[in-house]
């Protein structure tokens, strides 16, 4: 089962990447359903801003260090999530990178999911969704979302350079259409669910699908079809 979704998953690695890179006008227009003006987006805005602040007076090898073990806990993450039996994870202690390891081949989707997929963003998704069945929801938890949306673009951003050994695995070109919005995916995700929670995120979904195929509709009149 474990190779057989391998293969599925990496016969779907262009038309996946050629799918997200049509979507890039439909994640751009998105921009127009939220609400920025709200206290929620103020809010999220504020811990945006104070994780760079807090960023500023980190220690730049604890910084380092998380980053790698974020990186390395999301490739474990995707091997988990397709099958794969975890047999190590490592950090490196001179803070010069990590290895996760595991059984069978793998696919493109654990190598890549450290430079688009907010693993922390996600777990915080989570806790919010399970502390907010107890305790009414604050602007503190909004602050908590733009915090961790703050970390998520600048880990990607510190990530991505040309010594980076996973990017050379799946290819140049794959990642120059895939990462940019498969990015602004998750981050539109993200800041959806700081307006209505997963309600937000299903809703956010539902509008790409519609802009997608107004825009296909839109090129088709074009083309005189």
């Amino acid at each position: 089962m474990q190779a057989l979704l391998d293969k599925l998953i990496n016969l779907l690695k262009w038309p996946v990447a050629i799918g997200f890179l049509l979507s890039l006008p439909a994640f751009i227009k998105s921009v127009d359903f939220f609400r920025f003006g709200e206290w929620r987006y103020i809010a999220l805005f504020g811990g945006f801003f104070l994780f760079f602040i807090a960023r500023s007076f980190m220690d730049s090898s604890a910084r380092i260090s998380m980053e790698v073990l974020a990186h390395e806990m999301t490739h474990a993450f995707f091997a988990l999530l397709t099958l794969h039996k975890i047999k190590g994870l490592r950090i490196n202690p001179d803070d010069t990178g990590g290895n996760m390891s595991f059984e069978g081949e793998g696919n493109w989707l654990i190598i890549i999911a450290p430079y688009f997929f907010p693993l922390f963003g996600f777990l915080t998704m989570i806790g919010i969704s399970v502390y907010t069945m107890f305790v009414s929801p604050n602007l503190i938890l909004n602050g908590l979302m733009g915090f961790v949306i703050g970390y998520h673009i600048d880990t990607v951003a510190s990530q991505i350079h040309e010594k980076q050994t996973d990017l050379p695995k799946v290819g140049y070109y794959f990642c120059a259409i895939f990462l940019l919005p498969a990015n602004l995916w998750m981050i539109g995700s993200m800041l959806a669910f700081n307006s209505r929670g997963w309600d937000g995120v299903w809703v956010y979904q539902q509008l790409i699908v519609r802009l997608n195929a107004r825009y296909f509709d839109y090129v088709i009149s074009l083309l005189g079809f």
